[in-house]
């Protein structure tokens, strides 16, 4: 005879199996590496021979590595595209709301930048950059402007790095905004144009309320890529641009780990980048408590 607790017993077992890969995966492929990571940041470790303790050594250069500063600094940067994409993305959405004709295809056409291969479309717009024949600079002699030779000027070569960035993301927080404002009720936007409410006072008081969640999935996640930001450069500057001004964080560990086989140092380095990342999602999730709190 089956009893109660036999069924429970047997459910219990198929849900751990059931869970039992991804935890495993989580397990060798996330925890164990993060754990060696943090311990071989510790370490004087060419990442081949045995590992040597030497204690903070490897966070203390870090203070005085203007390279890491420059890396630092250009990561940084580079974020300058989330809220222009937000912008961006949240017009564009507004506009598709609308019902406009061919919506469909637009929708298409935003969003094939982001399915597209990172590599491919870095090698595209590195071409596109190119001071001799690219059509970035054609297009400007249009108007009369003599444009840079974008990607070998350390004063451009960052902005044209956000602008392909931006580019590629649009698409995707344009659906997601597109998706949040389909969402909400046209009852709302009845009542406050009975209560004589304008356009902005409705966007402001009703859509982007109702939108704040996904944004702030979007700032969140952004935030979290542009941190690891790297095949970009890899491929436009592979030796980081002009004065180093084009390499990230994530690009400088790997020069470090897999040029300099300085995978201690490297690994110091990526806990800080870790600690950072975790440090401002912590602030995002706070302050996303706070005004939902405020909402309330």
């Amino acid at each position: 005879m089956i009893t109660k607790s036999n069924l429970y017993r047997k459910e219990k077992i198929y849900g751990f199996l059931f869970i039992l890969p991804p935890l495993l995966g989580l397990l060798i492929f996330t925890l164990y590496p993060m754990i060696y990571s943090i311990y071989g940041s510790f370490t004087d470790w060419d990442g081949l021979g045995g590992m040597s303790f030497i204690g903070l050594s490897n966070f203390k250069d870090l203070w005085t590595d203007e390279l890491f500063h420059k890396a630092l600094f250009n990561t940084l940067f580079m974020m300058l595209g989330i809220p222009i994409g937000i912008v961006l993305a949240l017009l564009l959405a507004l506009g598709l709301n609308r019902g406009v004709p061919g919506t469909t295809a637009f929708r298409v056409i935003y969003y094939v930048p982001v399915i597209s291969s990172l590599a491919a479309v870095s090698i595209m717009w590195n071409w596109a950059y190119n001071g001799d024949y690219g059509l970035v600079n054609q297009f400007l002699d249009l108007f009369g402007i003599t444009g840079p030779n974008w990607m070998a000027n350390k004063f451009t070569v960052k902005p044209a790095l956000i602008i392909m960035a931006v580019w590629k993301g649009v698409g995707y927080t344009m659906l997601l905004y597109l998706a949040a404002l389909q969402s909400v009720s046209r009852s709302y936007y009845e009542a406050a144009e009975l209560d004589g409410a304008n356009g902005f006072k409705a966007f402001w008081h009703i859509t982007w309320p109702m939108v704040r969640p996904v944004t702030f999935f979007i700032i969140v996640t952004n935030i979290i890529g542009g941190s690891q930001i790297f095949t970009e450069m890899n491929i436009m500057t592979p030796t980081g641009g002009p004065e180093y001004a084009s390499a990230s964080v994530v690009f400088y560990i790997w020069q470090k780990a897999f040029g300099n086989f300085q995978m201690g140092y490297a690994s110091a380095m990526a806990v800080v980048l870790g600690v950072f990342i975790f440090v401002v999602t912590l602030i995002q999730f706070r302050m996303n408590e706070k005004q939902s709190f405020d909402v309330d």
